[in-house]
C-alpha cells in the first residue's frame, strides 16, 4: 500500500440525475499525499466528504472543460469548504472563462458572503482562490507532482484537456471527455492508471429517448464528441497501460445495462485489469 489512490467520486457522463442513477463527473487524486480534485459535476461536496476529507483542506483542482457536468459545483463546493473552515489559498487550474464563471457565482452570493465575512469573521473567499488557465504542456510541478495536459477531441469546444499527474512512483492519467485519437496514446504510454470516458454503443438509442428533449443533435454529439467503450480498450492497449477505469459512462443509468456489459464491450481489445467505475469507488495505486 502506498497511501496513493484514486476515488471517482462521480461517474455518470451528461449533467442530467434520475432516480437511480450515479453522479456526474468528478474525482479525488491522492498522490504524494496532495488531495487533488479533478472536475467539479454535481455532487462533489458530498462525494469529497464520503471520502472522508475535511474540505477545509482543498487546496488543488483542475477543471478538464467547460461543460456543466464538470465544474457546476465548483462554486457551490469552494463556498461550503469555506463555511467548514478553508483559510488557506486554492488553485484553480481550468480552461480560459473559468474566471467569469467564478466571477459570477461570488457575484450570486456577493449578500451572503458579505454577511460572513462580517457577522462570522470569516475570511474574504475571493481572495483565497486563484485562478490559472489550462493550455498544453507542463501545467503544475513541484517535486513530488508533475502535471502535464493535453487538448483532447470535444467538438464544439476547442479547450478541453486529457490530463497526466505523475510522482516519482506512480503516473494516473485521465483522458477528459473526448473522441478518439491517437496523441491520447502517446501521452498515456506506460501510465499506471488509464481513466477514459465510455459509451455503450447499443444503448444510446433507448438513452435518446429517455432524455425527452434532446433531438438527433445530441446523438451527433456523442458520435464525433465521445469515445465508445472499445475505444478505451484500444487506446489502453496501443499505450501500454497497467490497468484501465472506465468513467463518464454513457448511459450509467439504464437498469437492462450492467458492469458485465461494459466487460463485454472492451474484451477484444483489452486483456489487462478493467475497473467499471461506480460512485465512491477507491482505486489503490
Amino acid at each position: 500500500m502506498t497511501g496513493n489512490y484514486v476515488a471517482l467520486l462521480g461517474t455518470k457522463g451528461g449533467p442530467a440525475i434520475r432516480p437511480g442513477s450515479s453522479m456526474p463527473t468528478s474525482s479525488l487524486y491522492v498522490l504524494s499525499g496532495k488531495h487533488i480534485v479533478v472536475d467539479c459535476g454535481l455532487g462533489v461536496t458530498k462525494g469529497l466528504v464520503d471520502q472522508g476529507m475535511q474540505l477545509k483542506d482543498l487546496s488543488l483542482i483542475f477543471i478538464s472543460h467547460l461543460h456543466s457536468d464538470h465544474y457546476l459545483e465548483l462554486g457551490p463546493l469552494l463556498h461550503t469548504a469555506w463555511t467548514a473552515g478553508l483559510k488557506t489559498s486554492v488553485d484553480v487550474y481550468g480552461p480560459p472563462g473559468l474566471d467569469k464563471y467564478w466571477a459570477g457565482f461570488l457575484e450570486s452570493m456577493r449578500a451572503d458572503i458579505e454577511l460572513r465575512i462580517e457577522d462570522e469573521g470569516r475570511p474574504d473567499l475571493s481572495a483565497l482562490l486563484t485562478i490559472h488557465e489550462l493550455d498544453e504542456g507542463t501545467v503544475y510541478e513541484q517535486p513530488d507532482l508533475t502535471v502535464r495536459a493535453l487538448r483532447s477531441v470535444h467538438p464544439p469546444l476547442v479547450d478541453c484537456f486529457a490530463l497526466s499527474f505523475e510522482t516519482g512512483s506512480v503516473r494516473v492519467v485521465f483522458s477528459g471527455d473526448t473522441a478518439p485519437f491517437s496523441e491520447l496514446e502517446a501521452f498515456a504510454e506506460g501510465a499506471d492508471l488509464l481513466i477514459h470516458e465510455a459509451m455503450l454503443e447499443s444503448a444510446l438509442p433507448a438513452l435518446l429517448a429517455r432524455v425527452g428533449n434532446g433531438s438527433e443533435k445530441l446523438m451527433e454529439h456523442w458520435l464525433r464528441s465521445h469515445s465508445f467503450a472499445h475505444d478505451a480498450a484500444k487506446a489502453a492497449t496501443n499505450a501500454g497501460v497497467k490497468r484501465l477505469a472506465l468513467s463518464h459512462l454513457i448511459p450509467a443509468d439504464d437498469p437492462n445495462y450492467g458492469p458485465e456489459d461494459w466487460e463485454r464491450a472492451v474484451k477484444d481489445h483489452w486483456d489487462g485489469p478493467l475497473i467499471v467505475g461506480f460512485d465512491g469507488v477507491r482505486i489503490e495505486l
